[in-house]
């Protein structure tokens, strides 16, 4: 494996975090596209899962939209209207095409959207940060910032299998967070508890306690909807949470024009309450500034 495509390691102080697999040598039908995993706590528990045998595209912590004018960048098979779920050749890839900034707390890199043919949907500039969350929680929070612009002359219409006829609130697509947990995982916000409560809601914030494979418990916090997202939350079938594009309807980024998003994941140790969870949500400022070229 060439240094370009060996995972990159993300640290907090002396801990290894996160590995960000950049260039994955994977089938084109399960969405090839740069991904966290394993992520960790600060005690080491792993909180993302990879690859799993029940939707085998779902790859840590990653973007991904299913509808991208029309080609499949998340993987697995696309919802057909009127139709469902069907295996088309559909399939592109979101490709990392160059570093800006490499370093043990901070990424930074361009890439490039593309369709099963090569051509370029979008392209982005991504930044990625793992900072100490600070308090009494063993925590760290990962920030994600990334920009996404449509070729002059064309726009790019973001859909999901929602806005393609999906009922169920299977609005997914754009960052998605899979967790693990070998126990029951329970999803929460503010002012709602469980999976059909929060999916689909615009709350500032929520948390996700899942069990990590070692048997400790975690907890992740997630902060930074844009305008016109909602949260997509899982726990009965699979424990994942994502910023949801298009959870209603399509988006569209007009020609020439970008499109900006802000996240934050507080990852921390043990199951945490209500109150603590909205307190580490607080902290999570989203980060500021453009990517430097």
């Amino acid at each position: 494996m060439s240094a370009e495509r060996e995972p990159v390691r993300l640290v907090v102080g002396a801990t290894e975090v996160a590995r960000y697999v950049v260039d994955p040598e994977l089938d084109a039908r399960h969405g090839p596209r740069p991904y966290l995993h394993p992520v960790r706590t600060l005690g080491g528990t792993v909180v993302t899962d990879a690859l799993p045998a029940d939707h085998v595209w779902h790859l840590g912590a990653s973007l991904a939209v299913q509808d991208v004018n029309g080609s499949n960048l998340w993987g697995g098979r696309t919802y057909v209207r009127d139709v469902g779920y069907t295996w088309r050749d559909d399939h592109g890839r979101i490709a990392h095409t160059g570093w800006a900034r490499r370093s043990a707390d901070r990424l930074a890199h361009l890439l490039e959207w593309r369709d099963p043919r090569g051509a370029v949907l979008l392209t982005e500039e991504r930044r990625l940060s793992a900072v100490p969350s600070g308090g009494d929680v063993s925590a760290w929070r990962l920030d994600v910032d990334y920009t996404l612009r449509a070729p002059d002359g064309q726009d790019v219409r973001l859909g999901s299998p929602a806005t393609n006829g999906r009922p169920d609130g299977a609005g997914y697509g754009g960052f998605f967070w899979r967790a693990v947990s070998t126990g029951p995982a329970s999803v929460f916000s503010a002012s709602a508890t469980g999976e059909e409560a929060v999916n689909g809601s615009a709350e500032t914030w929520i948390a996700l306690v899942g069990t990590g494979p070692d048997g400790r418990a975690y907890t992740l916090v997630f902060s930074g909807l844009g305008d016109g997202d909602r949260w997509f939350t899982r726990t009965a079938m699979y424990p994942g949470v994502g910023v949801a594009f298009a959870f209603e309807r399509p988006v569209t980024i007009a020609a020439g024009t970008t499109r900006r998003g802000r996240h934050a994941v507080v990852v921390a140790d043990g199951a945490l309450d209500r109150a603590t969870a909205a307190a580490l949500a607080a902290g999570s400022g989203p980060p500021r500034g453009r990517l430097a070229t």
